[in-house]
């Protein structure tokens, strides 16, 4: 973290700083940057001072992503919606296993629009300093913002994704509760999330380039440990509290029981996301900050 520091150099000339002109008093404002100490010592403020760029950042990863393709927005729905089709063949024709009595295919993409923004997010962020390596070494930034940034980017393929929902929902004749409030909290939980586990990665990424090569295993991992393609009740027993490690468990199921409105909300397990959610976020806070000052030497 910097501290900045603005400070007033007066004119030596002969003239009193109240009758020089503004043009020559905002000459003599000099601004010193100078990383502050302690671990904890995070300027929030300064985040906040920083938010168009921030908006700026996000929209650049939107641009660059999409730009020179044919299909453009539409591999937002793309992407879960083929993911759907191949699950419901496999897991829900074959294989039978149970969707908490809603058609397999609902079921198994009310939790992947949500997966595969997290997945997606975490993905580019991780990597978002070392793909932003001649921004990091010349110009002062919160270099918080770049993950962020990514992390923010990948709401809007969501919300592109979720016109095939609405579209399911009304094809298989199912309706929302007024839990479907409770959808921007969620995708608060699942932003802080991977924002968190970005802070965590991107910061190692910069020193061990190894980081890039590990994502694809530990998201298609993390894949299979989530309850998407089951339900969180199909384990059960003394083994199913392993599930509940996973911070997506709580969020994921409550996401789809917000929108089906098949089952009771299970806030022992959303609760136990957040308490997770809370340590990830904070402590990746934390790690980010004390790196910072190493990352324009070292990337």
């Amino acid at each position: 973290m910097t501290e900045l520091i603005t400070t007033y150099e007066p004119d030596n000339s002969k003239k009193k700083s109240a009758d020089l002109p503004e043009e020559k008093k905002a000459s003599n404002i000099v601004k010193i940057i100078k990383p502050q100490r302690g671990i904890f010592d995070i300027n929030f403020k300064e985040i906040w001072d920083y938010r168009e760029l921030l908006y700026f950042l996000a929209w650049k990863d939107i641009k660059i992503r999409y730009k020179q393709t044919v299909l453009g927005a539409a591999w937002a729905i793309i992407q879960p919606l083929f993911t759907m089709i191949i699950f419901s063949i496999i897991f829900g024709a074959i294989a039978k296993i149970p969707s908490d009595n809603v058609p397999y295919p609902i079921f198994a993409y009310s939790g992947l629009i949500l997966w595969t923004y997290f997945s997606a997010s975490l993905s580019r962020s991780s990597n978002s300093l070392v793909s932003n390596s001649n921004l990091l070494s010349k110009v002062y930034f919160p270099r918080l913002l770049l993950p962020l940034s990514a992390c923010l980017a990948g709401l809007l393929d969501y919300a592109i994704a979720s016109f095939v929902l609405v579209g399911l929902m009304f094809y298989y004749n199912i309706f929302p509760t007024i839990w479907i409030v409770f959808i921007p909290v969620l995708l608060l939980m699942a932003f802080l999330l991977a924002a968190g586990i970005s802070f965590w990665l991107s910061a190692i990424a910069v020193k061990y380039r190894d980081v890039q090569h590990a994502i694809p295993f530990f998201v298609q991992t993390l894949l299979y440990a989530t309850p998407i393609i089951y339900p969180l009740s199909i384990i059960s027993g003394k083994y199913s509290w392993i599930l509940q490690l996973n911070p997506l468990t709580g969020i994921i199921s409550t996401h789809r029981t917000v929108i089906l409105g098949n089952i009771a909300i299970d806030w022992t397990s959303l609760g136990i996301s957040a308490l997770f959610i809370t340590i990830i976020f904070l402590g990746g806070l934390v790690y980010f900050k004390n790196y910072e000052r190493e990352f324009a030497d070292v990337i």
